[in-house]
């Protein structure tokens, strides 16, 4: 044990006082909380990211992989480090409004997607779903967007429950590299 803990918890009142107990943080997390690359409104003109996105280097702009429909992307916010969302080019906010070679190719390269994370980082499982709305809990109900999130055994630890943070041991750019590499071919 750390000097100063004890097994008995401690009540904090207020501001609290000097504790053992360990913080890290994640100062990055507050563009999220802030709403930084929001749209300002429901248009593609709206300053939407998933609009502009694609007009970056696949560097620049954490693409992973290029489709002719659709192209998948890291999460600038990722729940689990590989956060991989698959997007239509289209500026489009319902499922239902997509076309049938849209709906076709979201659903092959979420596949490949979890193709490249098995091999890249051996994710054992996934989640894999769409918020559709802002009462949905989507961030940017305006534009749709598939979320890939890989899992492992044991990856929900007290960090997320007790310390509401999320470590990533990998900076986006090389997460994006390695899984570039990874991606199956055709």
């Amino acid at each position: 044990m750390l000097q100063h803990m004890t097994s008995e918890p401690e009540q904090q009142i207020g501001v609290g006082t000097q504790d053992a107990f360990q913080r890290l943080w994640t100062p990055h997390r507050m563009a999220y909380i802030q709403g930084e690359n929001k749209p300002t409104g429901p248009g593609a003109d709206d300053g939407c990211p998933f609009c502009s996105i694609p007009a970056k280097s696949d560097e620049d702009g954490l693409i992973v992989r290029r489709g002719e429909q659709v192209y998948a992307v890291l999460n600038l916010y990722p729940y689990n480090g590989g956060h991989l969302m698959v997007v239509p080019y289209r500026h489009v906010a319902d499922y239902t409004d997509l076309t049938d070679p849209e709906t076709a190719e979201l659903g092959e390269l979420t596949k490949q997607a979890m193709t490249a994370l098995r091999t890249a980082s051996g994710a054992h499982g996934f989640n894999i779903g769409m918020n559709q709305g802002t009462v949905a809990g989507a961030g940017i109900a305006a534009h749709l967007h598939q979320h890939i999130v890989p899992r492992w055994g044991g990856d929900t630890n007290f960090m997320p429950v007790v310390g509401h943070t999320k470590v990533l041991p990998q900076l986006l750019a090389d997460t994006r590299k390695m899984l570039a590499e990874a991606w199956p071919t055709q």
